[in-house]
């Protein structure tokens, strides 16, 4: 009774678990490194709270660019897919007479 899963349904699932652990990093990786930069660049320079609001700020600007570049290949990718599935399903169809 179990229903045999294609192979499709193993790419399906990898690629979003990929497109979900890229976004991921892009959320974190620069605000975590932003925050202890910023911290000791603050201490460094007796500059509290402004080095840290600055690298917090460009990590923002950081995340936001690179979320937009990811989200942007991966609709291509969607896009470009989509294509080549609609012409294939074209292909198959063949004229009735």
């Amino acid at each position: 009774m179990n229903p045999k899963k294609t192979s499709g349904d193993d790419k399906e699932w990898q690629k979003g678990l990929s497109l979900f652990v890229q976004l991921s990093s892009w959320l974190v990786g620069p605000l975590i490194a932003a925050l202890f930069l910023g911290n000791w660049l603050d201490q460094k320079f007796n500059t509290k709270p402004w080095l840290f609001l600055a690298t917090t700020g460009f990590a923002f600007l950081i995340t936001a660019f690179g979320l937009v570049k990811e989200t942007t290949q991966y609709i291509k990718e969607l896009e470009k897919e989509a294509k080549i599935k609609n012409n294939n399903l074209d292909n198959n169809e063949q004229p009735r007479s």
